[in-house]
């Protein structure tokens, strides 16, 4: 069975302006999303600028999104690194701490090669019992990619590797993968805007940016699709077309916290080396969300 089916979160962290974590709107926004259908959430992720929490942060805020939830809907923890043995540590504490799953990215800058990978992720899983999602997206890892032999090898042969969240963008590769798999891999869309056709190659779902300020929208398009109404969820991919290529025009979480800010939803500011948004870019940001009929 899936970890989950549908549309996920990939959760914001909220700071304060002092750069600490704010639990109190951590905790509304875990709410806001389970309150309008989200299936699942991903915390400590790429949105979540887990790359810029200290390894206590981390553990502290999957901890409290566990708690949040109750069990509600799935807690998928993001414990990647380019560190084999840091990501053991994460994800074995994660574990302890009641998450449902693991999402653990390729390693970043060390350059590993598949087979490298391979090794990779079977320490990781042979070290806790959940399931684990793999996290292909080359564009963050320096172009570091889970070649589709490789996503189904793993899935195939370690018991609680489970799937992939899929950010390449490259249809021709993930067919090639769907069509080795022969259902044995649970696939996930990492770009909101490649949802719909994604689901069309035997997706699950989507872990989401745009559901951060969109959860019902993301939820429907994902839903409909499942459900057969297909006409109705490519609608909604394709009026989101405009909000979501806002969301990225900047890098991701840049946008997606400007926007949970100018809904009032106290998002705060990114953690350093990332900066505000641009002003032309927040125009256009805040046109595009006028126009979805968020403002």
């Amino acid at each position: 069975m899936a970890v989950f089916t549908g549309a996920g979160v990939a959760i914001v962290t909220p700071f304060h302006e002092n750069g600490e974590i704010n639990y109190e709107k951590f905790g509304e926004h875990v709410d806001f999303q389970i309150e309008n259908g989200t299936d699942a959430i991903i915390v400590c992720g790429t949105t979540g600028e887990a790359s810029c929490l200290s390894h206590e942060e981390h553990l502290d805020a999957i901890k409290f999104v566990i708690d949040k939830v109750k069990k509600r809907v799935p807690v998928i923890a993001g414990t990647g690194s380019n560190c084999t043995e840091t990501a053991v540590y994460l994800s074995k504490e994660a574990e302890k701490l009641g998450a449902d799953a693991l999402l653990v990215v390729t390693p970043y800058y060390n350059k590993a090669t598949q087979k490298g990978l391979k090794e990779h992720y079977t320490i990781i899983a042979e070290a806790v019992s959940i399931p684990i999602i793999l996290y292909n997206i080359p564009g963050r890892t320096g172009g570091v990619n889970l070649l589709p032999q490789t996503v189904v090898d793993l899935c195939r042969n370690v018991p609680n590797i489970v799937g992939v969240k899929d950010a390449t963008g490259n249809f021709s590769q993930i067919a090639k993968m769907m069509a080795l798999a022969d259902g044995c891999v649970d696939l996930y869309s990492g770009n909101d805007d490649q949802v719909v056709p994604l689901l069309a190659l035997g997706g699950k779902g989507v872990i989401s940016v745009l559901s951060n300020i969109a959860p019902r929208q993301t939820h429907d398009m994902v839903q409909k699709f499942l459900d057969g109404s297909v006409d109705e969820s490519r609608k909604i991919q394709l009026e989101a077309v405009e909000l979501i290529e806002a969301l990225f025009c900047e890098v991701n979480p840049i946008p997606v916290k400007k926007a949970m800010n100018l809904l009032g939803m106290e998002a705060g500011p990114m953690r350093r080396p990332l900066t505000e948004m641009e002003p032309e870019n927040a125009e256009r940001l805040l046109k595009a969300m006028k126009e979805f009929g968020l403002l």
